[in-house]
């Protein structure tokens, strides 16, 4: 016991040492260099696109800084659960914290500390992943949504195939920001899917879209009725596809296979039926793919949607 007769002093140490524990501990949650690949997914597929990792690498980052949190919240609990308890030979209240202006100003700048730095990597991945300056793409699809399946418009100078992809009335709704990428002379080629659509390889449900290893593919997301959303499940991205709205996005897909898509957005009654599956293969394999919709009569493109509205074509022309 202490000369002033309390038995606090004791405590001390092991109060520091749990501090020093739980600042360590903060710091070797967040200052590691590791890259997205040394920690686990967290529920999310292997990346398929050499945009996903950045993807992958946020959604990692938000769950070590919430883990980080989360210890010294935990940490703090426990300490004055352990410490500063009721001694059961003493009634007296403890000494109560009341007005304290530099522990009520913690409480204010730390959360905003925390979001302001959540809020800068997302702003600068999310500009990065939306951008389509900084690489042309190879390829262009105009991915049409409709209840309650999909279409794919090929804009791609297909033998067979005349036509311009730039002056086709059946892509009206795509403005001409978009267009002014399009290859020239892109007659197209197009597929377009049910719901009791499947895939002959892997008998999964919808309509099959197919990309090329190792060429940006930029996709033109029109809608013809509702909002619903394109998301291929390991590209880790997704995005709406809205009616009188063109939005647009393009990855790289890294790796062969067949991958499944889906509706990502609740669109109507038969929602969960709006699915669809990406196969990705060699660049050669691709064109013959084309060429295999074209023989079958598969040529020019279905509609692409709802034409823009008139308050959205001044957003994009004060914008632009």
């Amino acid at each position: 016991m202490s000369p002033n007769g309390s038995d606090r002093s004791p405590r001390r140490p092991m109060r520091r040492k749990l501090l020093q524990a739980l600042t360590a501990g903060l710091v070797l949650a967040t200052a590691t260099g590791c890259t997205y690949k040394d920690f686990p997914r967290l529920g999310m597929p292997t990346p398929t696109t050499e945009e996903a990792p950045r993807i992958l690498s946020l959604w990692q980052g938000s769950w070590a800084a919430a883990l980080a949190v989360g210890v010294l919240v935990w940490g703090l609990i426990l300490w004055s659960a352990l410490f500063h308890r009721r001694s059961r030979t003493k009634v007296e209240v403890p000494p109560q914290t009341r007005y304290n202006m530099p522990i009520e100003a913690l409480y204010t700048v730390v959360p905003i500390i925390i979001i302001s730095v959540l809020f800068y990597f997302t702003a600068r991945d999310e500009s990065k992943l939306l951008s389509l300056t900084d690489k042309k793409p190879d390829v262009t699809v105009n991915v049409v949504g409709f209840q309650w399946s999909w279409g794919f418009n090929y804009i791609e100078n297909v033998p067979g195939s005349t036509g311009d992809a730039k002056t086709d009335g059946n892509l009206n709704a795509i403005p001409a920001r978009f267009k002014k990428d399009f290859p020239a002379n892109a007659g197209g080629v197009y597929d377009v899917g049910t719901p009791g659509t499947r895939n002959p390889q892997t008998n999964n449900p919808g309509p099959t879209l197919w990309l090329p290893k190792g060429k940006t593919v930029r996709f033109v997301l029109t809608s013809r009725d509702v909002i619903h959303s394109f998301w291929v499940v390991p590209f880790l991205m997704k995005q709406d596809v809205i009616p009188g709205h063109t939005n647009a996005f393009q990855v790289t897909p890294n790796k062969e296979g067949t991958f499944l898509g889906k509706c990502a957005e609740l669109c109507g009654v038969d929602h969960s039926r709006m699915l669809f599956n990406v196969k990705v293969v060699s660049p050669a394999a691709y064109q013959k793919h084309l060429q295999d919709l074209a023989k079958k009569g598969q040529t020019g493109y279905i509609p692409a949607g709802i034409a823009q509205t008139s308050h959205e074509k001044n957003r994009e022309s004060n914008v632009l």
